[in-house]
């Protein structure tokens, strides 16, 4: 009995590529095929899982006409080769989680009449999802705050399914870190690049925090050239941590970047988070998604231009001064949180590509 082909547009960061797996990962019964970019994460992450395709294809940038000649280009060569993919692989349906590799999923779907599912993680959809909503057969978002940017465009109704994690967020995960249960513990992440920006700001902070008996697990990630500049028994400084969902359930507070999956892995770990969105974010979408979970009351935040590390040190002294409002924000957190949003989207891939059943 043959599977159903799902095609899965899915590029760039984790941001898009990890709900991708995650939905992927919730339909077995499915021979899925990846479309991808050379040289971006997925030719890491997919290979070995998933037979991968690339297309060389980048986003438009800027306002020059020229200058977008050389994109637009790559997007007609794209759209062309993942329509002959879908003909040679006898693809049913795309599934894609937006960014510019979404076009040309969507697009050569479109053409040759297959359905499509396009989720959009972010509270600002992004001007690929706005511009090619209409043309899929069904939309979901992971923050309803983004459907008033969409559901006039669409012409159908927008599914709000948050946004898929990696399964190990939905259950209780050890902390293989030797920091003792009674310690406060705050863990400052910059997103899968790094934050040099924000390591200097939270360096400057470190020391106080530290005198009150505090530890700080604090992810500089690789480009951080004063990553180690600073020492103390209580200070755990990594590139990068793979258990983050046991860490960030064992953590009093988190300093974060304000990207779509970390602020839903703080929603399901119940984590009251300190956000500074990434300034340089396409459409300062950051600043849209921390919004969401600063009116909740489960976040507050500062823009990167506003941090001082004075400020910063006292700010997160005074939440380390006040339980209470620590447990106010992290049940503030997992009042948004939705724990079936893998499923949710796995069950709308089925709706739109039915499983095989024998006669």
């Amino acid at each position: 009995m043959a599977r159903p082909k799902l095609l899965i547009a899915a590029s760039g960061t984790g941001g898009h590529l990890f709900p991708a797996l995650a939905v992927a990962k919730a339909l077995p019964d499915y021979d899925i095929h990846w479309l991808g970019v050379p040289d971006r994460l997925e030719t890491q992450l997919v290979p070995g899982i998933y037979p991968l395709h690339q297309v060389p294809l980048q986003g438009f940038q800027g306002r020059n006409p020229i200058a977008q000649l050389r994109p637009l280009g790559q997007l007609l060569g794209a759209i062309q080769k993942t329509r002959t993919l879908i003909r040679q692989e006898g693809i049913q349906g795309v599934f894609t989680t937006g960014g510019y590799i979404a076009a040309p999923g969507i697009l050569a779907a479109r053409s040759l009449g297959c359905p499509t599912l396009l989720h959009e993680s972010n509270a600002l959809p992004g001007k690929v999802t706005r511009a090619l909503a209409p043309w899929c057969s069904q939309v979901a978002v992971g923050m309803a705050e983004a459907v008033q940017h969409l559901d006039k465009k669409t012409g159908r109704t927008i599914a709000v399914t948050g946004t898929p994690v990696r399964p190990e967020f939905l259950g209780p995960q050890a902390l293989d870190l030797a920091i003792p249960e009674d310690s406060p513990l705050i863990v400052v992440m910059g997103g899968s690049q790094g934050a040099v920006a924000l390591n200097q700001k939270v360096r400057e902070a470190i020391p106080h925090w530290l005198e009150t008996g505090a530890w700080v697990v604090h992810l500089t990630g690789t480009n951080d050239p004063d990553a180690h500049s600073l020492s103390h028994p209580h200070y755990v400084v990594l590139p990068f941590y793979d258990n983050m969902a046991g860490l960030l359930q064992r953590a009093d507070l988190a300093i974060s970047r304000a990207g779509a999956s970390a602020l839903t892995e703080l929603t399901l770990t119940g984590t009251p988070g300190l956000l500074i969105p990434y300034p340089y974010a396409a459409e300062n979408h950051q600043r849209h998604n921390g919004d969401v979970l600063v009116k909740a009351g489960a976040a507050e935040m500062i823009s990167q231009g506003d941090l001082t590390g004075d400020r910063l040190q006292k700010l997160i002294l005074d939440w380390l001064g006040n339980p209470t409002k620590l447990k106010a924000m992290a049940h503030q957190a997992r009042s948004l949180a939705v724990p079936d949003s893998t499923e949710q989207l796995a069950t709308l891939v089925r709706q739109l590509i039915p499983p095989t059943h024998p006669n």
